[in-house]
This record gives C-alpha cells, structure tokens and sequence, in this order.
C-alpha cells in the first residue's frame, strides 16, 4: 500500500469516496460537489484543500482530505474534514497509514492542533481516536448553515 499526496486525475475516485461516506453517515443523498469542483478547489492557484490517498495495486481504497484553519487560540491548525476507506478494504490498516500521514503533516507543518469531527454514534472511530491520544470533545457542538439557512438569514435581514 501506498500512502501519497492527491493528484486532480484521483478526484473521480475521492468523489466515490465520499459518496460512500455519506451512506455510511446516513445521508447519501447530501453529496453536491462534483469532480470539477474538487479539481479546481483542490488544485487550483490558492487550493482550499488537500488530500492523501491509499493506493492499493493501482486502486484508490482510501482518502483523507483536510485544510488549514486559524486558531485565535493556538494559531495556524488542520482540519481533517474526512478519512474514509472503501468498506471492502477497512481492517487493512489504510485508515492508520492516513491518519497517521496527517499527523505527521500537522507536525511538519508546525500546527498546534489538528482537529474533525467524529458523529456520536460512530464507536468503533471514537475509541480509536481516543486510544490514539485524542481528546474527543463532548462539550462543543457543531453548527452550521446551509444554503436555505444562509437565503434565509439574508432575506430576513
């Protein structure tokens, strides 16, 4: 298994990815973004993301993809929006090789915190992540406004 950077020719296989993690999440009809989006925002002149794949005899069986964030606390950190391994595939230790290469980009990089978010119900991830030294937050909770909420708090306005 090869664990390496992203390319723009891979986002057909990180999009199918990404479909499977929505289903795995229970919203498999949530997914938007296409190919087009993720080549031009992942490799373009100012990328909004990163990513590394596992590669497997060719195959793509694994992403994780992230991006910088600021801190006003901490200052520069990373944000690993997602980590998924093609179900057939989990158990192979390609969730660990990714894991693994983002925390070593975070120390690289010099952040002071590498941080996502994990659904309660998700067990088997909690108490990885926890066994891996991280503290998973049971006091924040995540907000967020989607394309209706934000038409509607500037209609409003």
């Amino acid at each position: 298994m090869i664990i390496r950077k992203g390319t723009p020719n891979e986002m057909p296989s990180v999009l199918e990815l990404i479909k499977e993690l929505a289903i795995f999440e229970k919203e498999p009809y949530v997914v938007v973004v296409t190919v087009d989006d993720l080549v031009r925002d992942g490799f373009g002149e100012k990328p909004l993301f990163y990513s590394y794949v596992a590669e497997l005899k060719g195959e793509i069986i694994g992403m994780a993809l992230y991006y910088y964030r600021y801190s006003t606390w901490k200052g520069k950190t990373i944000h690993l929006e997602d980590l998924i391994v093609k179900e057939n595939h989990r158990g192979s230790g390609a969730g660990l090789a990714l894991y693994t290469a983002i925390i070593e980009q975070g120390k690289k990089d010099c952040v002071r915190r590498i941080e996502w978010n994990v659904l309660d119900w998700n067990l088997p991830a909690i108490q990885f992540y926890e066994k891996s030294g991280a503290k998973v937050l049971t006091d924040w909770r995540v907000a967020h406004m989607d394309e209706e909420g934000i038409k509607r708090f500037l209609n409003d306005k």
